[in-house]
């Protein structure tokens, strides 16, 4: 089993770290290995950005992420050139609040309002976290446990709560994807 992973935003809306928790979880809390990389266009905060991850229950040898069966965007740019990468069949998870038009593939579109269920839980910076409890919720690839455990341990003391009910609120709006 290899299952690649791409998140995609502009620099500033927390996916570099999203995918940290993800694979750390993987790595530190499952017998899964993982694998995390990052880019960033030329500015750090408004350009765009991605990380990159794998999981897989063998050696991972080669890190470059082709076609990944999980793509998460949360801006508009990054949607319309990483959308057309995922893999057939697999699954993008797309921030509506930021993201108007989405290239067609063949793959399961899941459109929810990330940022704006981010806002309304206190803060848009835990929009990140919403995501993150997405992709755990949908790919089902990491045991929420353990991605919980992973966000604990990486997150800024006094932010707990937010980034708890941020994970949460990701994990349900899984449960309402048919």
């Amino acid at each position: 089993m290899r299952t690649e992973l791409r998140l995609a935003g502009e620099g500033g809306q927390g996916l570099m770290t999203a995918a940290i928790i993800f694979a750390g979880a993987a790595a530190e809390y499952t017998d899964l290995n993982a694998i995390q990389t990052q880019s960033y266009g030329p500015e750090s905060r408004g350009g765009s950005s991605k990380a990159d991850v794998i999981i897989a229950d063998e050696d991972i040898d080669y890190p470059e992420v082709d076609h990944p069966h999980f793509v998460v965007v949360m801006a508009q740019e990054a949607c319309d050139k990483f959308v057309p990468t995922v893999a057939k069949g697999g699954t993008v998870i797309v921030d509506s609040t930021y993201v108007g038009s989405v290239p067609e593939v063949d793959a399961r579109v899941v459109k929810y309002p990330i940022s704006a269920k981010a806002r309304e839980l206190g803060r848009e910076i835990v929009a990140n976290i919403v995501a993150l409890g997405l992709l755990t919720g949908l790919s089902r690839l990491v045991p929420e446990e353990a991605v919980m455990k992973s966000l604990l341990k990486r997150i800024p003391k006094g932010t707990e709560e937010l980034n708890k009910n941020a994970f949460q609120a990701g994990l349900e709006a899984a449960k309402q994807v048919p």
